[in-house]
This record gives C-alpha cells, structure tokens and sequence, in this order.
C-alpha cells in the first residue's frame, strides 16, 4: 500500500518560470506580459497567454505590487451611518456603478462605510498603502478627513466638496441647482404660489444646492421664498418637516422636497392633516428612486443618473491613477419627471 505524500496530495502551483519554459521565452518576457507592458511583440503576448491559460496560472498579486507600487484595490467611502447607507437607494446605485464599471478593470473595490467616530482609521488605512485610490460619497462640509490627501492619494467625490480645502479637488456630479430650479418652476407653472422646500442638510453639497435652485425660481417667480425646513434625506425627517411647515403655514399648496426619501416621509403626514395630493398640494421630489413609483399618488421627481454617477467617478479615478489628465469637475444630466404628484390643478 502507497502512502500519498504532501506533493501528491496538493499539486504544486503553476510559476512565472514553469509559464515562460511552456511558451519557450525569457522569465523576464512572463513578467512584462503579466503586468501589461507594451514593449512585448502581440505575436509573443499571445504565446505567453497562451501558457497562461493551459497552466492555470495566477500572477502573485502580492510580488505584483511590490514590484509595481500598485496594490490594484480602490476604496469606496461613505462617510455616513450604516443604517443611513443601506436605506437610501441612492447609495446603492452609485456603488452599483463603481462596482459594473470596476469590473472591466483590473481594480478590486473595497466598500468603508466610515462614520464620524471611524474617520482617523479610514485616513490611516487609506495612506498606508492599501489602495491606489479612493472615491468619496456623501461628504460633509465639517469633516476634514479628506482635506490634503488628494496631496498623498488620488480621490474623485461624488458631489462638489462643500470645504474650501478641497476647492481643487475632482468631482463629478449633476446640476443640483438648475435641477432644482426646474421642478420648483414646474409647480409654479400649475398655479401654485405658496410653495414650500424640505431642504437637505446644509452641510452637504446637494443640501446647499437645491435650496438656491428653489430660491431662484421663487425670486424669479416674485414668489416668498421663507417657507423652509431643513431635513435629514430620511423618511422621518421629511415627514417632521412637512409638519412644521403646516404648523406655519396650512395654505401651502405644493412644495418640493430635496429628495424622494423625505417626499415620502410626508405623504403620510398631508393625509392626516386631511390634504388631498395633488388637489390641495402638488408634491415634487429629487433622486428618482424606486420608491416614487411605489408611492400613491406617484411622485413627480428629478431623475439624476445615480448608477452613471458612479461609474464616470470610477472613470475619472482610473485615468487620476494612470496619471492621465482629467477636467476637474464632470457634470451629468438630469431629467424631470412628471407624475401624479403635480398633474392636477389647484381646487
């Protein structure tokens, strides 16, 4: 009877010199087409791959960034609460979009969910040489995590950074306030004169941004523009603003909301204060989240491209990393969508 040896029982993994005696060319030669030199002929690039392929082999990622300085790991950060991140839609798309456009990359991406207690270890970790990169969604103005380590790391926000810090820093993101300022004249459009806003928090770009569209069709419309709460983007908060603004204000008769999340929230509070939508108050929103359409009546909103977000900040950091010139800031279009929420004429 033959007693198996540890050899025989895992088979010794394929090496750089077992591919390179396979395709008859230099260890040097493997090297160059494993890490994606262009200084190899394509005739002899397809021998190696070959190799490659019918041994099964897998470079050593770990040689590989030693060798290279490159770890091939982008970081993903959210500077937000769990619960908050995996609520909002919004969330999900964008990483949907890092992740689609990640995929056709030699880049893995690592998700940190980095809350405000968290930020010194997410700094830490990000210049102690794990990432090549790192994207931001979701950045307040008071956090300065960020601040300077675009010096030390390549970084692409989501959203133009509100911290004067960060004034150079590269972003891509919508029109916020043009956006905003679309749907406020939409409301204005069907009559309506005592229009309310639910703004986002005010430390964040989007926040900021939709307020002063609003303001700016309200002044243009020669409208008052002081019927405003702030909000937290949550369900619960944008039904604790909606009821502020009817403690103030019964005779509001339509009102836009900084995202669809808090358009949401309310719906319930306009019912029991025996508001009919869109009758007594014409409802708009901003994200275009599934939700809108799940809502009765179904929300009128601005469609803002949030999976294409994602992808062209992956974009932008691959070329930041490859060392390749980009424009600072990168603007996608947005879209309004008219629903049920805004159809109907005031009564």
């Amino acid at each position: 009877m033959s007693i198996d040896t540890p050899e025989q029982i895992v088979p010794q993994a394929p090496t750089l010199e077992m591919v390179a005696h396979e395709a008859g060319v230099s260890r040097a030669t493997v090297s160059r087409v494993v890490n994606g030199s262009t200084a190899v002929t394509p005739q002899v690039t397809a021998v190696v791959n070959a190799a490659i392929e019918k041994l099964n082999y897998v470079p050593n990622r770990a040689a590989r960034s030693l060798a290279s300085r490159r770890t091939n790991v982008i970081a993903l950060i959210v500077p937000e609460q769990t619960s908050i991140v995996f609520s909002d839609p919004f969330f999900a798309a964008v990483i949907q979009g890092v992740a689609v456009y990640l995929n056709d990359t030699d880049y893995t991406l690592n998700l940190l969910i980095a809350s405000e207690t968290s930020s010194d270890k997410t700094r830490r970790y990000l210049l102690g040489g794990n990432v090549d990169g790192a994207l931001v969604v979701s950045h307040h103005s008071g956090d300065h995590s960020y601040t300077r380590l675009g010096q030390k790391l390549p970084i692409v926000f989501g959203g133009r950074p509100l911290t004067p810090e960060l004034d150079d820093s590269y972003f891509v993101d919508v029109d916020n306030v043009a956006a905003a300022r679309s749907a406020t004249e939409h409301l204005i459009s069907l009559g309506r004169t005592r229009i309310a806003t639910v703004a986002g928090p005010q430390d964040m770009p989007p926040g900021v941004d939709r307020l002063r569209g609003w303001r700016e069709a309200m002044d243009a419309a020669g409208l008052t523009d002081d019927l405003v709460e702030i909000g937290g983007f949550s369900p619960a908060s944008g039904a604790d603003a909606m009821g502020r603004l009817l403690d103030r204000d019964p005779s509001i008769d339509a009102i836009f909301f900084a995202n669809d999340q808090m358009a949401a929230g309310a719906y319930p509070v306009l019912r029991e204060r025996g508001l009919s939508i869109p009758q007594d108050i014409a409802v708009a929103g901003f994200d275009d989240d599934p939700l809108g359409t799940a809502l009765s009546p179904t929300l009128t909103t601005v469609h803002q491209p949030s999976s294409e977000l994602g992808a062209g900040m992956a974009a932008a950091l691959v070329r930041l990393i490859a060392k390749e010139e980009i424009e600072r800031a990168t603007i996608m279009p947005t879209s309004l969508v008219v629903r049920e929420s805004s159809k109907a004429p005031l009564r």
